[in-house]
């Protein structure tokens, strides 16, 4: 990035914060703090109305505003790719939101980028997520209601499913953030239960933001993850895989805890898991029967044995003694035989 086009990217870091650190925007751009100070300088004596202050950061004067700078056509097809992830992994209120923003952003697109991104856009498409079981849809207005909530610090009624066949059970909770895996969750403390749980947007059956406030809560997600971590009795598991299960590994590997991975000198990739339910691993690592080692834990591969054992007395085929069509099925490839002989 060239000097004008960072002093332009950090002016508009300070119209879109309220305040801006310093030490963030040299770690953003990739130059030094005595960069980014002559950067401000330059701003300064270009007539933008800077205040500083220290150990705070710096803000534009109030009321202080520039014409929006004209997006990049990479910039515009980043948010059309975004935008396509919008419509499939939200509700259909935070869509059609998503849609409305587009729209003004086409619009101040010169005309051959309006082109350009009218031709890609049929071009990109994202797929519902593959599940084992079929998923409702969520309620309308779902995710905009719990991100109120969370800004405004105001509490949630939620109607709420433990499970598909259970009924709901109705309780107020005060939501601290959301995110997305497999599915939608909200993490919030529950006046019920009087700790924090984690809830999928799924299986809210009802919800309702009452006017009623919180105070605000130090915990942040990367808290409560830290602390159900440490409620876990996490479980070292090596592991070696051959070259050829590497594609269908990378695609789960992160549901089982994975933590690091190196190439060993025989080609394998040695995988490294904190696994909190090492039961569950072992049922995963014999899909890769003949393609996986287990280095540590050795129960673990005890394990797999068992399992292993199970599989190949459920499918063994019956002996011909105990079993009449594979008595029927023998004497049909005998006849065979003595015919070529």
């Amino acid at each position: 990035m060239n000097r004008f086009d960072r002093i332009t990217a950090i002016l508009i870091q300070l119209q879109a914060r309220r305040v801006v650190k310093g030490q963030e925007l040299a770690e953003r751009y990739g130059v030094s703090l005595r960069t980014v100070y002559r950067d401000l300088r330059t701003l300064e004596e270009a007539g933008v109305p800077l205040c500083g202050e220290a150990g705070v950061g710096y803000s534009l004067a109030e009321g202080y505003r520039l014409p929006p700078v004209m997006f990049s056509r990479d910039e515009a097809t980043a948010l059309i790719t975004a935008e396509k992830l919008v419509s499939q992994l939200t509700d259909a209120q935070t869509a059609q939101l998503s849609r409305s923003a587009m729209d003004k952003l086409r619009a101040v697109l010169r005309r051959a980028d309006r082109d350009y991104l009218e031709e890609l856009s049929p071009r990109i498409t994202i797929l519902p997520a593959r599940s084992r079981h079929a998923t409702p849809p969520l309620m309308a207005n779902t995710h905009q209601q719990l991100l109120a909530s969370i800004a405004e610090k105001r509490v949630v009624e939620l109607e709420y499913r433990a499970g598909y066949q259970g009924a709901p059970t109705s309780r107020d909770v005060e939501p601290i953030g959301v995110y997305f895996g497999q599915y939608w969750h909200v993490v919030a403390f529950c006046r019920l239960r009087q700790e924090y749980r984690d809830f999928r947007l799924d299986r809210i059956a009802g919800l309702q933001l009452r006017p009623e406030h919180f105070a605000a809560r130090p915990e942040t997600l990367h808290d409560y993850w830290a602390q159900q971590a440490q409620r876990r009795q996490l479980q070292q598991v090596v592991v070696r895989f051959a070259p050829a299960a590497l594609p269908h590994v990378t695609e789960n590997k992160h549901h089982f805890g994975w933590a690091h991975e190196h190439i060993t000198a025989d080609g394998d990739t040695e995988m490294t898991f904190l696994a909190d339910h090492p039961e569950y691993m072992a049922r995963w690592l014999l899909l890769f029967a003949g393609q996986v080692r287990i280095v540590e834990p050795p129960a673990l591969r005890q394990q797999l044995r068992e399992l292993a054992k199970q599989a190949l007395a459920f499918f063994e085929e019956p002996l011909a003694t105990e079993d009449e069509p594979a008595q029927a099925l023998g004497s049909v490839k005998q006849s065979q035989q003595e015919q070529h002989a």
